[in-house]
C-alpha cells in the first residue's frame, strides 16, 4: 500500500486545512534538527505538508521526481546547458535576494525568518537570529551572499558544474563560518565553491574540487582538455579546520587543521597542523614566514607521499621526502635545543614534531665543506 501525505503527517484522509497545520507544527516540533530529531524524516514531513496545502494526496513518485529534478539529463547537451543556465540565474537572483533581506534586518537589528528559492529550485530557510548571527538551513547551490557576522550552516555547499558565472561564493567580512555537525551530518563543500570570512573561523567537514576532461573544440580526434573548478576557502585572519580536503581544493588561513589532503591540494598558512595519513604527492603546503607545520600520524608515515612540496615565503621548495628521513638529532642545536628528549631515529615527520620555517630555511642550505686535497695546495 502506497503511503500518501495523510499518513505520513497521521490524520484522516479529509481532515481540514486547521487539523493539517497542527499536525505539521507537531510533528516538526519533535523531528526538526535543531531538536536532535532526523533531518531527512523533516523534510518528509514538510513536504507532505506541502503537497497537502495544494491538494496533493501522495508524495512525487521517481520519475515525477526526475522530471522535476533540478538538472535535466534526458535532453540533448545544448538544451541541458540552455535550461540549467536559466536555473543558475534564477538561483542567482534568489540569493541577491536573500542578501538584501539579511543586510536590511541586520542595519535594524531585527529577527526573522523566511525562505528563499522554491520547490524547483530548492529551497533554503534564512534565519536572522538576537544576536546577529545568520542561520542557513538547506542546501546553497548557487549565487554569492555577503554578510557582517557569523554564520550557522545546515546544508552542503556546492557550485554549478556547467560555468562559473553563478559560482557559489559566501562571504563574512565578520564573525566565524560554521557547519553544525559536519560530520555527522555529511555536510560538504564542493565543485568549485568559494567561502570568504575576512576576521574569522571556518569550520567545515569534506571539501571537494572537481577536475575532468572535456573534448578539443577544434574536434580532434584523441585530444582533451582539463577544465578545473578549484574549491576554495579562506581565512586570512583566521582558523579553517576541515576534515577532507580533495581533487583541486585550495585553503588559505593563519592556521589549518586538517585530516588530510589529496589530489592536488593546495595549503596556504602560518601554523599548519596535519593529523591523517595521506598527503598525496601533487599537493603542496605553502609556509609563511616563522610558520610551523606538523605531522601527528603515529604508527605509519606512507601515506604521506615524499613527492609533496612545502614552499617557503622566500621561494624555498622541500620534499617532504628529505623531511621523512632527516633525524631530529642530526639538526643543529639551535634549531632544536632539547634534542635529548627524541630518540636517535626520530625524523621530522610524525608524532606532532614541530617543523620550523627555520629549520626549513637551513635545512636546504648547503654547508661548505673544508678542502684539504692535493687541489688546494695548487691553488685550484
Amino acid at each position: 500500500m502506497v503511503e500518501n501525505n495523510f499518513d505520513i503527517l497521521g490524520i484522516v484522509e479529509g481532515s481540514t486545512e486547521k487539523e493539517i497545520r497542527d499536525a505539521f507544527r507537531r510533528l516538526a516540533l519533535q523531528y526538526h534538527s535543531d531538536r536532535g530529531g532526523e533531518n531527512e524524516q523533516f523534510i518528509k514531513i514538510k513536504q507532505a505538508y506541502e503537497d497537502l496545502k495544494i491538494g496533493k494526496k501522495y508524495p512525487e513518485t521517481d520519475i515525477e521526481k526526475r522530471k522535476n529534478s533540478r538538472v535535466y539529463s534526458d535532453e540533448t547537451e545544448a538544451d541541458v546547458k540552455r535550461k540549467n543556465q536559466i536555473l543558475g540565474q534564477q538561483l542567482s537572483k534568489e540569493m541577491k535576494a536573500a542578501e538584501d533581506w539579511a543586510t536590511a534586518l541586520n542595519k535594524s537589528n531585527l529577527t526573522a525568518t523566511r525562505l528563499f528559492g522554491s520547490k524547483t529550485l530548492g529551497e533554503i530557510e534564512l534565519e536572522r537570529k538576537a544576536n546577529g548571527s545568520l542561520s542557513i538551513k538547506g542546501n546553497f547551490m548557487a549565487g554569492s551572499i555577503t554578510y557582517d557576522g557569523p554564520i550557522l550552516m545546515q546544508g552542503s555547499i556546492t557550485s554549478p558544474s556547467w560555468t562559473k558565472e553563478f559560482q557559489t561564493k559566501i562571504h563574512l567580512t565578520s564573525g566565524d563560518f560554521k557547519f553544525i555537525n559536519p560530520l555527522e551530518n555529511k555536510y560538504k563543500i564542493e565543485n568549485g565553491a568559494e567561502i570568504i570570512v575576512d576576521s574569522g573561523n571556518i569550520v567545515i567537514g569534506n571539501v571537494y574540487g572537481r577536475k575532468f576532461r572535456v573534448e578539443d573544440p577544434d574536434g580532434k580526434v584523441g585530444v582533451f582538455q582539463i577544465q578545473e573548478h578549484r574549491t576554495h576557502i579562506s581565512s586570512p585572519n583566521g582558523k579553517i579546520i576541515a576534515e577532507n580536503l580533495i581533487n583541486t581544493v585550495s585553503v588559505d588561513a593563519d592556521s589549518v587543521i586538517v585530516l588530510n589532503a589529496e589530489d592536488d591540494v593546495r595549503i596556504s598558512a602560518r601554523e599548519v597542523l596535519f593529523y591523517g595519513e595521506k598527503f598525496t604527492y601533487d599537493s603542496t603546503i605553502e609556509l609563511k614566514q616563522g610558520g610551523t607545520v606538523r605531522f601527528f600520524e603515529k604508527f605509519s608515515i606512507q601515506g604521506l607521499s615524499g613527492d609533496a612540496i612545502i614552499k617557503l615565503e622566500n621561494g624555498k621548495k622541500i620534499r617532504l621526502f628529505d623531511l621523512k628521513t632527516k633525524k631530529i638529532k642530526d639538526l643543529d642545536d639551535q634549531l632544536v635545543p632539547n634534542k635529548e628528549n627524541y630518540t636517535k631515529d626520530a625524523t621530522l615527520v610524525g608524532n606532532g614534531f614541530t617543523i620550523t620555517y627555520d629549520i626549513l630555511d637551513n635545512l636546504s642550505r648547503d654547508i661548505p665543506k673544508q678542502n684539504n686535497g692535493w687541489k688546494s695546495k695548487f691553488g685550484f
